[in-house]
Order: C-alpha cells, then structure tokens, then sequence
C-alpha cells in the first residue's frame, strides 16, 4: 500500500509539472494579480496525500502545524482556525471570558482601534457588545502611533487592537509597554505581516494575542485558515474552548477522558458526574480547521522564509524605481521595522492633477491589478452607520486613504519583468502630468 501511494504523490509530481508550464509575460496582455497563492509540487502533494489517509477533521497534522508555527513566530501557543476572521473573533472574545474575573472585558468597555483598516479587525468588538474607538493613521506608513492611541484612552478603554498595515509594523514594542502601562490587552492582528520584525522580534509576539490569516492573498495560505497565538496558557485555553464549541474538556474529538476526570467533574447546575466532553464552559463556536488544509500549511511553512525575502525585494525594486515620481505620497517603513510586505501602497497627492480613478483606470486597462486600502474611513462604510462608536481626535489621513489610496502588489508570484512593468506604468502616467 507504501508503494501505491509514492506512485500516486509522484505522478500528482508529475501532474502539477505538466500544469504549471511556464508561460511567458506578455505586457498590458498577462494579468499582474495584486495578490495571491504561490503553490508548487510539493502543495500539491500535501494536499493528496491528506485526502489518501481521508482527514477530514483536525488531526495530527493539525497539531504539527500550531507546535512549528508558534516556534516561529516565538509564542507558547498557536490555535488553527477556519479563517482569519475567526481569529480575531476568537481573540477579542477571549477576554470576556469569566475566567479573567475582574479583568475581563463587558459589554460597553472600550477598544482602541484604527479607522483606517480591514473590517474583521473591528467587528469583533462590536460582536461583543464593546465600543470601537477609533483614531487616525499616517500617510506613508499607515499605522497610527502610540501618541495617537495613548490621547484615545479613556476611563472605559479596556484595550487595543491593531493590525500591521500592508505587512508594515506599528510600533510594537512601545505599544506593548502602553498597554501594560495602562492596564489594558493588546491584541495584534498581524494578518498582513507573517515574517515581518520590529526591532527584531517576529510581529505577533507582543500582544497578549495575535492573529494570523491563511487565506490565498496572505504569506502562507491554506485556501482558508486563520491562527490564534499567545504566550499566555490561560489566555490559550480559553481560546480553545471558545474555538471548540466552548467546551470545557480539552480531549481532542475521537479521545475520551484523556484527562481522567471525564465523569468526575461538576459544574454549574448540572448532576454530579455530568460527561466532561459535554460540559460548556465559554459561549463558544465551532471554528476548527481541517488536516487537509494543515497539511498544506505545513507545507507552505517550509518556504516562508523564501517567500518574505521575495516580497522584500520586489518592494524594494519597486520603491526604488518610482523615487521621485510626482504627485504620489509612496510608503515608507516604521522606523527600526523589517516588513514582510503584504502590499505596495500609493496615495495620489491632495491637489495632484488627476485623480486616483484615473490612474487606477490606466493601471487596470494594462492589466495591473490594484486594491483599495481595505475599507478605507470605516465609519464612512453603510455596515457602521447604526454602530455605537467614539472617535479621538481628528481622521484626516483615513479620508485620505479613502479618497485617494490603492496599493499594488509584491507578492511572490510576480516576476522582476512584472514588477518594472507596474512601476514603468505608474512613471508614464503620472510623468505625464
């Protein structure tokens, strides 16, 4: 049977070899996708061999993948989700768990976030009953800074949630010691930012959580997927529980009283010797991964380090090419960061002679493809016109982003041809001008 299934890996080998022949670029002709999944041979195979052995559930290779992963990023804990939604929703639920008592968060506490950002970063607070606080970023690197987020703390912040912008990382470290400062949790929504640093620490190790997303457009995908990540065990259990159905037994499905007090346990109301497996301790979901996209994490795992030093340089080749060009506000990394780009963000200057439309028009036309910068203003969107919310201080440079910000793409599956193609095109148009 061995034998049978490396014949059937080596022609899928095979397979994916004959499919994935190299096809020339061909300017204005080849789509450049902004964004997307980069799979060899090897994804491939993962995949199959998943389905040979039928894991259709989380599994061994699930485990494996959380063990790697928070080895990577230098955590204690990983939990494998469904999506990167998911996480957030799982990380920010996390802290209203009765288990934290006194510390944890109640409907009408306050979150600080970012105006400026993707809306699964801020739903789950309002999920939860809390209040978003929102405050302003700043054109170039387009996080907001601990100034900004320190002026917004009021006598109901309870605490902060933040993603790293593009793959670009806000200041981690003094926004760590913020929260601490003050009393508050940290959640970093490092979705973007897989393999990025800040002053050499992995992103996603500062916060009392972090989430990660494993959709197609991120640094490793899984098709869908998503982690939560701490270095706090209790934090990680809740986590868990609120994952699994809100369980309050740890035995994964399929093992029973691994624990050794499956009819042992009572509580709340119910009978004395009520079966653990079936004793709720969180209002949970169910948001569990499958092995089969595990596998094809694993398999990714092994090649982030490749896959983070070519986003850099394609970064790099396309910054370094538009230096100068007029009327664009182009990015810049946080001071003392390393980013794992997610994404190369250009604002049209206010008072440019042309506006953003047109140029995303021209871009789109030679098969450039370009994204806005998430939501924009997020209380601009129809979704939070009924939403209880606070702002601090102005949002100037979030309306900028709304009016006048898109990014391109730097993800590994662009060629250097490609990226000289998307700068090449941004220099005529606005050169034109």
């Amino acid at each position: 049977m061995g034998d049978r299934k490396e014949l059937l890996l080596d022609e899928v080998m095979k397979y994916h070899q004959d499919k994935s022949r190299f096809q020339s670029f061909v300017p204005g002709v080849s789509e450049i996708w902004p964004s997307g999944a980069v799979l060899d041979a090897d994804d491939r195979a993962a995949l199959v061999e998943a389905a040979l052995e039928l894991r259709i559930a989380a599994g061994a290779k699930a485990q494996v993948f959380e063990s790697r992963f928070a080895r990577k990023l230098g955590v204690r804990k990983a939990h494998l989700t469904n999506s990167g939604s998911s996480a957030n929703l799982l990380a920010l639920s996390a802290l209203t768990s009765p288990t934290l008592e006194e510390h944890a968060l109640r409907p009408g506490d306050e979150v600080v976030t970012v105006a400026a950002g993707f809306p699964t970063t801020v739903n789950p607070i309002v999920q939860n009953g809390l209040v978003p606080v929102f405050v302003d970023v700043e054109l170039g690197t387009y996080n907001t800074t601990p100034e900004r987020v320190a002026a917004a703390i009021g006598p109901k912040t309870r605490a902060i949630m933040l993603a790293h912008t593009l793959g670009n990382p806000y200041q981690a470290s003094e926004m760590a010691e913020l929260a601490e400062e003050r009393g508050l949790f940290l959640v970093e929504d490092n979705c973007d930012a897989v393999g990025s640093t800040y002053r050499g620490r992995a992103t996603g190790g500062f916060g009392d959580l972090a989430t990660v997303s494993f959709y197609p457009a991120h640094h490793l995908t899984m098709g869908e997927g998503g982690c939560v990540l701490t270095a706090n065990l209790s934090l990680a259990r809740v986590v868990e529980s609120m994952r699994d159905w809100g369980r309050d037994c740890w035995c994964a499905p399929g093992e029973s009283d691994t624990c050794r007090k499956r009819f042992a346990c009572q509580m709340g109301d119910l009978p004395a010797g009520y079966d653990h497996k079936y004793i709720y301790s969180h209002v949970g979901y169910n948001l569990k991964t499958t092995d089969l996209q595990a596998a094809l994490g694993l398999s990714q795992l092994s090649k982030l380090d490749y896959f983070t030093s070519v986003r850099r340089r394609n970064w790099r080749r396309l910054r370094h090419a538009l230096d100068g060009a007029p009327h664009l506000i182009l990015p810049e990394a946080t001071p003392g960061s390393d980013p794992s780009w997610f994404g190369f963000a250009v604002t049209v200057e206010p008072g440019a002679p042309f506006a953003r439309r047109e140029l995303i028009r021209f871009l789109e036309d030679r098969k450039i493809g370009t994204r806005q910068m998430f939501a924009g203003n997020l209380i601009r969107q129809p979704a939070y016109q009924g939403v209880r919310y606070r702002v601090a201080g102005d949002l100037t440079a979030s309306d900028v982003i709304t009016e006048q910000s898109f990014w391109v793409g730097v993800y590994p599956g662009l060629s250097d041809e490609m990226v000289d193609y998307v700068a090449a095109s941004l220099n005529e148009f606005v050169r034109a001008r």
